[in-house]
């Protein structure tokens, strides 16, 4: 059973092979760690290769998506406040 908190949000996703969601950005900032697979978390400058035991910190506003790598399935579980606001930028 995962934590309960008053103050974050925390919750595990799941991303079939080659599953990413789209790019998007958070009022607040984002921590996942990846619990199994290889994954890709990306900026709109940058994208990184992740995977199990990797903990990623994304700053608010920042532009990012993340998800499953081609050949590998891929979870992670992620940490912002309550309040944090997603928006998506990608159609």
């Amino acid at each position: 059973m995962l934590p309960v908190s008053d103050e974050f949000r925390i919750n595990i996703i799941n991303f079939g092979r080659g599953v990413r969601n789209k790019l998007h950005f958070h009022s607040s900032e984002q921590v996942l760690i990846v619990t199994a697979g290889t994954g890709i978390v990306a900026t709109e400058e940058e994208e990184k290769i992740v995977a199990v035991g990797d903990v990623i910190r994304i700053p608010a506003g920042v532009k990012h998506w993340h998800g499953a790598t081609e050949d590998s399935e891929f979870s992670h579980m992620y940490v912002m406040r309550k309040d944090s606001q997603i928006t998506q930028v990608e159609d």
